[in-house]
């Protein structure tokens, strides 16, 4: 069984993505690791190479700045890296410059690949999260935040990057049929220094949305303001991955949460109160075919 693993990145300095941290959390169990460079303006490039591995395979590409639609530009990026994977793997770990694999998985997972390296009913491998905002000491828990997402898929089965590439789907827009499994990604998406995160705010939602939508919705700032933005959040008392300790050592603002403040959206309080109907109203790209439990 071979694995590899793949993601593609850009500005990664500018914006403060935790991405060798995400490609050193899962590398243990890849036998290759597809990283796609895109065009940036920083030294993004120098950085991915300063991991130092010969597992890690380069491949430099060029963004469509002229897509500005649901962010499809992600899943086009997404798929040049899931393109560039060796034919032999069985499996493929996809991983965001964002996400950081919990640590003390790498043998469940490798178990649950191996178990179902020949099961073709199987098309992949469904992951936890846990979603950090303004800091490293709380997570989003409203129903606005993605619970599960596919992050193993099998190879050359005909899957590709779906939307703006939270997903996956088959050639003929099928849902995958995946394994749930008990490993989580740590998300730090939303854990910048203020500044950071204003300018990603301002440059990213440009693959969702047009200038107009820009000027009207986008703060020109110099700084994000996490407390106008806050959803429904809860002190963490878990623990971090290793490989993003020293970055949390590093960090350079404050930031407290009234957790007593219930901020729900009213999307939110209706998928609620339909959960407590036993109504799950949540969107789920994927059909659950098996959970995969850990050996006691």
């Amino acid at each position: 069984m071979k694995v590899s693993g793949f993601t593609f990145i850009r500005n990664a300095i500018i914006y403060d993505y935790p991405v060798v941290e995400s490609i050193k959390s899962i590398l243990p169990l890849c036998d290759e690791f597809i990283v796609s460079v895109g065009n940036s303006e920083d030294q993004t490039r120098l950085l991915i190479e300063s991991i130092s591995d010969s597992k890690i395979k380069i491949i430099d590409t060029i963004w469509d700045d002229t897509l500005r639609k649901n962010g499809e530009v992600l899943a086009l990026e997404t798929n040049k890296a899931l393109a560039a994977v060796s034919e032999d793997s069985t499996w493929c770990f996809y991983i965001q410059g964002d996400e950081v694999l919990e640590d003390g998985m790498i043998e469940y997972l490798k178990s649950a690949m191996t178990n179902y390296q020949d099961n073709m009913q199987v098309d992949g491998f469904l992951l936890k999260y846990r979603h950090f905002f303004g800091s490293y000491d709380y997570t989003g828990v409203s129903n606005s935040w993605y619970k599960n997402e596919i992050r193993i898929i099998r190879n050359r089965i005909g899957v590709s990057s779906y939307k703006d590439a939270q997903g996956f789907r088959k050639m003929d827009n099928k849902k995958l049929t995946v394994v749930s499994l008990d490993a989580h990604i740590h998300h730090y998406g939303w854990v910048k220094d203020p500044r950071s995160m204003q300018q990603k705010q301002e440059s990213f939602n440009k693959y969702w949305h047009d200038d107009e939508w820009m000027k009207k919705n986008i703060l020109n700032a110099s700084e994000f303001v996490y407390e106008e933005n806050m959803t429904e959040l809860k002190k963490f008392e878990g623990s971090h991955p290793l490989v993003i300790h020293e970055r949390i050592k590093r960090l350079n603002w404050q930031f407290s949460a009234n957790i007593t403040m219930r901020r729900k959206s009213f999307k939110d309080i209706i998928k609620d109160l339909l959960l407590k109907l036993g109504i799950n109203a949540s969107y789920q790209n994927y059909r659950v075919f098996h959970h995969f439990k850990k050996s006691s």
